[in-house]
């Protein structure tokens, strides 16, 4: 059973499905090395994913190959290379290495200007480059690049394979740059070649519509490859109908040509190392952390896995690259779809990633026969989905929401018309400049609202914006009230001390001066705060009170990026009377309002879409965008005494559950349900103390629905559901486990829940929240299915960046 609360949102690793709350597991796993699991387990997981990816690696490797001019075999040397040595040598147990389409343009280049030997030459000195890189343990570094330039990258070389490839589709020969290629388009368009065009349809139709096949069938054939079934569906289909194609022709490989000294200027050499060495580091590492995220998502021992080691990665990687260009192959990295297919088979070790490296050269050795029926044209269509595929809709909407589309199409256009490396300068430098322009771009108004006025500052109040922040409030008349309105998250000190002085002059001559928006964390410690008010010019918080966002919660917008949802309280310290609740909605409106103003208007424009329904107590310290650092959308919940859920039709039901749940499967689409129970909970010491409290009152009616956790506890006794690694505290503990395993059995009941579940459309989850430990637990074995089943802890985690 999957230990998922909320979904998370890996952002590139093909079509992964994880469905694991970032807040609650998130990406970062203990440094300590698990407990393995039994070997022969291991061993059959371990077999099965590495066939699978195998599967995938072979096509992809040939069309890679094709795609940037080198030898065929080179595509499968790389491959080879890259599960056996970085599979063996790199942090990251579970990513698979090969020939990456991110590489495909550098390669191509490199091809075209120094000859293939010399290309396997600069491989192998970007593999050194790589090795250095790892011993200075830098590599996490290369996750500062913005994401926008990274997007915008992949992008761009994703233009490019896919103008280029699309020659081939046609029946004809690509130019060397994409301008040439746009520019012969119309001409091949004109002498198309229908053999070609007809194997090219046929592979992108299997392509796409393999995955698409609905019911039962369409779930037992997804487990073979659609890149697969493309490929040999076309190749049989070419060797059926006799078509007259070019075809693969592997030559023998004691022709195969090893690499050689690159000849050339040498500050061209440098730039050729420097490009390959930085695409395959960037790609590698952030196919690592994207690994971490799916790793997190998944149940059982995969969950188990440690952390990667980006340096020890690096160094994998660096190797890899050695050995693949000395031996005549592409440059390596890790690879998004290998290693996503990798982690949906459940691979438990770097055994699989290893293993399919040993498949490919079985396949390279004994296959030839074989592979030489491949069309071009059909490897050539297969290519340029991927290329399509690497110009993101999510990337482009997460990139408009962040505003830095426009590094994104300074980087994406760069890459295509003057290559990978200057387009990344040119990115890079956007972005540098993006970010100076926003530091220091602030505006500051003054208008005059029923004898108040309001100065509103929007952006970051730097020493740039003093000379205009004083002009500004040197127009609000002496005695004047006025209001001061802070909207940015930084403060320097120059800044802070002309406001400051402004504010003790104008109340000395009589004026009042209210600031709003002004945050703890506005001003740097060293530099104080005002004496009057404890935190700050015009703040009025009690002290201990914090303005901003609770543990776990994020300022901003968009994925992974959630803002809090008003001032932290500590538990048990919530508002009393109408007088703290103004107070608690003047700071929401002061400090949380303007955070999530833009996710709240796109989250009305847009209705709400969550990921999940949250059944939990009513409980007041159970405190749900807490515990999974959700924000506004992300989950729809139902909270009542106990988490219990009625079974239909039940004598004295409630069919507000029921409508609850029904809306959420049927309308929402919610892909998962979690019933979350916690310690201490006062309806559980009902039933363990009068049963149903009284059935004549409206809670005795209610707890009556308890009575089956009960019955449960009883005839479980020490035997049923458990918490790993320590057992129950006491009777109400067990009794809280139990009742979460028995709502879940309830759940079940539900003919929308059924419906949900035989469709294979939606996944049940259990978990318990101790209050007092602040630890959250989430079933992993039976429950669900009405066995026991056993708690899991949740170790803590920090959040990596997202992946490229």
């Amino acid at each position: 059973m999957s230990s998922a609360c909320v979904p998370a949102h890996p952002e590139s690793l093909g079509p992964a499905r994880a469905t694991t709350p970032h807040a609650v597991t998130g990406t970062d796993r203990p440094h300590h090395p698990p407990t393995p699991p039994r070997r022969r387990r291991l061993a059959g997981a371990d077999l099965s994913a590495s066939v699978a990816v195998f599967l995938i690696a072979l096509p992809l490797s040939l069309g890679i190959a094709l795609a940037t001019g080198a030898p065929l075999q080179a595509g499968l040397v790389a491959a080879a290379v890259g599960g056996l040595v970085a599979g063996r040598l790199g942090g990251c147990p579970l990513q698979v290495s090969g020939p990456a389409a991110g590489l495909t343009v550098v390669t191509a280049d490199l091809i075209h200007r120094y000859g293939w030997r010399a290309t396997c030459g600069i491989t192998v000195l970007a593999g050194l480059a790589q090795l250095g890189l790892g011993c200075l343990r830098v590599a996490r570094t290369a996750l500062a690049v913005s994401p926008a330039v990274v997007h915008g990258m992949l992008a761009g070389i994703g233009v490019t394979i896919a103008v280029a490839q699309l020659h081939i589709v046609l029946g004809g020969t690509p130019q060397s740059s994409v301008l040439a290629n746009v520019l012969a388009l119309p001409a091949q368009l004109v002498n198309l070649h229908p053999a070609a065009v007809t194997i090219s349809a046929l592979t992108l139709a299997l392509l796409l519509g393999w995955p698409r096949i609905p019911g039962r069938a369409g779930r037992l054939l997804g487990t073979v490859p659609a890149a697969l079934v493309a490929v040999a569906g076309a190749t049989a289909a070419a060797s059926l109908t006799g078509l007259t194609l070019p075809r693969v022709d592997l030559p023998s490989w004691s022709s195969h040509a090893l690499a050689g000294l690159p000849e050339g200027p040498v500050l061209g050499i440098a730039a050729a190392v420097l490009t390959t060495t930085l695409v395959c580091s960037v790609q590698s590492l952030l196919g690592a952390v994207a690994v971490d995220k799916l790793v997190a998502g998944g149940s059982g021992p995969q969950s188990r896995i440690g952390r990667s080691d980006l340096d020890r990665e690096l160094l994998g990687q660096g190797a890899a690259n050695i050995v693949s260009g000395a031996l005549g192959g592409l440059p390596v990295a890790g690879v998004a779809v290998r290693s996503s297919a990798n982690v949906k088979s459940g691979a438990l070790s770097r055994n699989s990633t290893m293993l399919h490296g040993v498949f490919v050269v079985v396949a390279a050795l004994l296959m030839v026969p074989v592979l030489d029926l491949i069309p071009l044209a059909s490897l050539a269509a297969l290519v340029m989905a991927v290329g399509i595929q690497m110009v993101s809709l999510h990337h482009i909407r997460t990139v408009t929401r962040h505003r830095e589309v426009l590094v994104y199409a300074v980087t994406t256009l760069g890459v295509v018309a003057l290559g990978v490396l200057a387009g990344v300068v040119l990115g890079v430098a956007v972005a540098v400049a993006l970010a100076l322009h926003r530091l220091a771009r602030t505006r500051i108004t003054h208008e005059e609202k029923g004898g108040v006025h309001h100065v509103h500052v929007r952006g970051q109040l730097t020493f740039l914006a003093v000379p205009r922040l004083s002009r500004v409030l040197h127009l609000v008349p002496q005695g004047a009230h006025a209001v001061v309105e802070l909207d940015g998250s930084f403060m320097d000190h120059a800044a802070y001390e002309s406001l400051w002085d402004w504010r003790r002059a104008h109340t000395a001559q009589g004026g009042s001066a209210e600031l709003t928006g002004y945050r703890a964390g506005v001003s740097s410690p060293e530099y104080g705060h005002g004496p009057e008010h404890g935190h700050g010019p015009g703040d009025s918080r009690r002290p201990g009170q914090h303005a901003g966002h609770g543990p776990g919660q994020r300022a901003g917008h968009g994925p992974g990026s959630r803002a809090g949802l008003g001032p932290w309280r500590r538990p048990g310290r919530s508002a009393g009377g109408g007088h703290e609740l103004a107070r608690g909605i003047s700071a929401f409106q002061r400090d949380t309002a303007p955070l999530v103003r833009e996710e709240l208007a796109r989250l009305a424009r847009e209705g709400q879409r969550p990921s999940q329904l949250f059944l939990t107590c009513a409980d007041s310290r159970l405190v749900t965008s807490m515990i999974t650092s959700s924000g506004p959308g992300d989950l729809f919940v139902v909270r009542n005494v106990g988490n219990l859920i009625p079974l239909p039709g039940e004598e004295n039901g409630d069919d507000s559950v029921a409508a609850a749940i029904e809306y959420a499967v049927d309308v929402l689409k919610v892909r998962s349900i979690t019933v979350c129970g916690h310690s201490g909970c006062g309806a559980m010491q009902a039933l363990l103390g009068s049963g149903t409290g009284g059935a004549a009152t409206p809670l005795g009616r209610w707890l009556r629905h308890g009575l089956p956790s009960l019955a449960r506890l009883a005839d479980e006794g020490g035997a049923g559901v458990r918490l790993a690694g320590r057992a129950a505290a006491d009777t109400v503990e067990r009794l809280c486990l139990a009742n979460v395993v028995q709502q879940l059995e309830h759940l079940r009941a539900h003919d929308s829940v059924a419906r949900a579940l035989a469709a294979d459309a939606l996944e049940l989850h259990g978990m318990y929240f101790h209050v007092g430990e602040a630890q959250a637990y989430l079933l992993h074995r039976g429950g669900a299915d009405g066995e026991g089943g056993v708690f899991e802890g949740v170790p803590g985690t920090e959040e990596l960046p997202s992946p490229a």
